[in-house]
């Protein structure tokens, strides 16, 4: 008779890493069974179909008690990674913010509609948590953020965020804001430079720190910090600061939801050194959890010399950014009277 192979049982440590392709390989299999990782972020690689994606996040699950954290960049606009075989093509956030200057209680039901049926359609997927949503000032002088910024008001930001992520928590998602303290005042992409932001704590405080401030972690059930220097506040980028992370957004602005790293491999974290010291710096800083995106072998170099306690409070946030309920299979969504309202809401945008 033969037994059932148990899964391992390791707490969540704390590294998220990718995968290559549609399904997992061995080596990547032995790599998401390290006790360092506690989670996995997908790209548009990993997607070929609904159902290859469904097969691909049930085989990371099955992998380890309590299963990894799945997550994605999929916040609707140019930043959404599965839009085919019956994803939803979400607008981008500023066209939410456009709408808010023509209908305010308009904007913010439809920006529910559109993390309910964000959240609704990865959830079925066995995704667990997409990395939205942006909270990032439009200044217009922004290259990576662009229409991915709600507003450049930072009350319009708080309130569409707010009303997303009501949307998210609908379906049984939680929530990430991203690029604290903000990433929407600099010209330079920190995928490929190094950003530096030469504003005061005072006005950054003021304005783009603003909307973590007013929705706290009740909204906001996670946060990620900007690959950007602000040397008058720290001379460490945002992700690697302790001023930023531990003073600022733990102590002054009472965040207690998990801190995310940006990608470790980008160039904007370049500053701390190689891959072992940046995620060192970064949860020495204060984070939760360290990305590191597109670079296997960096991933294992890390996950070999990476000598790390993971905090109790750290796992404790991170597991409650798992979902509590079941999803809703996808054959069973376009049932829903609430997936349906939602969809002709954002095809009414869309068609605008």
């Amino acid at each position: 008779m033969s037994r059932k192979k148990k899964k391992l049982t390791i707490p969540r440590g704390p590294l998220m890493v990718d995968v290559d392709g549609f399904a997992l390989t061995e080596a990547e299999r032995k790599r998401l069974a390290h006790p360092l990782v506690g989670g996995v972020i997908l790209f548009a690689r990993n997607f070929e179909s609904r159902a290859q994606l469904l097969d691909l996040t049930r085989s990371i699950h099955k992998l380890r008690r309590p299963r990894l954290l799945i997550a994605v960049d999929h916040e609707g606009g140019r930043v959404q990674r599965f839009r085919t075989d019956g994803f939803t093509v979400l607008p981008s956030m500023r066209s939410l913010g456009e709408c808010w200057m023509k209908d305010p209680l308009v904007a913010m039901r439809i920006a529910t509609d559109v993390g309910y049926v964000l959240a609704a359609e990865l959830r079925a997927c066995g995704v667990d948590l997409s990395f939205t949503p942006v909270l990032d000032l439009d200044y217009g002088v922004s290259r990576v953020i662009g229409d991915r910024s709600f507003h450049r008001d930072p009350r319009v930001v708080a309130m569409l965020a707010r009303a997303l992520s009501q949307g998210l928590s609908l379906a049984g998602m939680a929530s990430c804001g991203k690029h604290f303290p903000g990433h929407g005042a600099v010209a330079a992409d920190s995928h490929h430079e190094i950003p530096t932001d030469l504003r005061t704590l005072t006005r950054i405080l003021q304005e783009d720190a603003a909307p973590y401030q007013w929705l706290g972690d009740q909204v906001i059930s996670s946060v990620m910090p900007a690959h950007v220097i602000y040397p008058k506040v720290d001379p460490n980028p945002a992700g690697f600061s302790a001023r930023w992370i531990r003073d600022i957004l733990r102590k002054r602005l009472g965040f207690d939801g998990v801190v995310f790293s940006d990608d470790l491999t980008m160039e904007g974290a370049s500053v701390a050194g190689d891959i072992l010291a940046r995620a060192e710096a970064a949860l020495a800083a204060g984070c939760d959890m360290a990305l590191v995106c597109n670079r296997p072998d960096l991933a294992d170099e890390l996950i070999g010399r990476l000598r790390v306690d993971h905090a109790p409070e750290s796992r404790a946030r991170i597991d409650r950014l798992m979902p509590a309920t079941d999803a809703c299979d996808w054959g069973a969504l376009g049932e829903l009277g609430a997936y349906r309202r939602a969809l002709a809401s954002i095809h009414a945008l869309n068609d605008r």
